[in-house]
């Protein structure tokens, strides 16, 4: 049995989960350049969900179709408070661009997920165990840019 390759996911939605920082990091390089306007964002308390409907750059495609995007669901659990600064929640126009999701571990499991977003931005969830999920809810589609996120 061979491990599975980038390739793989080429032409298929993804549907990854993290319960732990390693897997965390996984995530994070997929949504590493994920575009997303200030109002796609969604705090359910009763729920403890934190969600965003993004529009991530498909790395996993790349190489082979060219830059397209595709909108995908990032999904926190347990999410008992959340932090936000470097924005203006209200500006609903406003667009952030995700640059890392990191996993800072506190007491008996709990801790904080930390969005890091460009122009000196960050959400960051208390949560009570580390739950998160990305899921492809569209077809990719051609970047409106027709560029490649360049990271020289």
């Amino acid at each position: 049995m061979s491990d599975a390759r980038f390739e793989d996911g080429i032409n298929k939605p993804l549907r990854l989960i993290a319960f732990e920082a390693e897997d965390l990091q996984v995530i994070s390089a997929v949504v590493q350049d994920a575009v997303l306007p200030v109002a796609e964002m969604t705090w359910r308390p009763k729920e403890r969900r934190f969600a965003l409907l993004i529009n991530r750059f498909c790395w996993e495609a790349a190489a082979s179709d060219g830059a397209k995007r595709v909108q995908a669901v990032l999904s926190f659990e347990d999410v008992q408070s959340v932090q936000t600064q470097g924005f203006d929640r209200l500006d609903t126009d406003l667009i952030l661009s995700i640059l890392s999701l990191t996993f800072e571990s506190g007491a008996d499991g709990m801790g904080h997920c930390v969005l890091t977003l460009a122009g000196n931005g960050a959400i960051r969830l208390q949560v009570e165990a580390l739950e998160t999920s990305l899921r492809d809810v569209t077809r990719p589609y051609v970047a409106p840019s027709g560029l490649t996120p360049n990271h020289d």
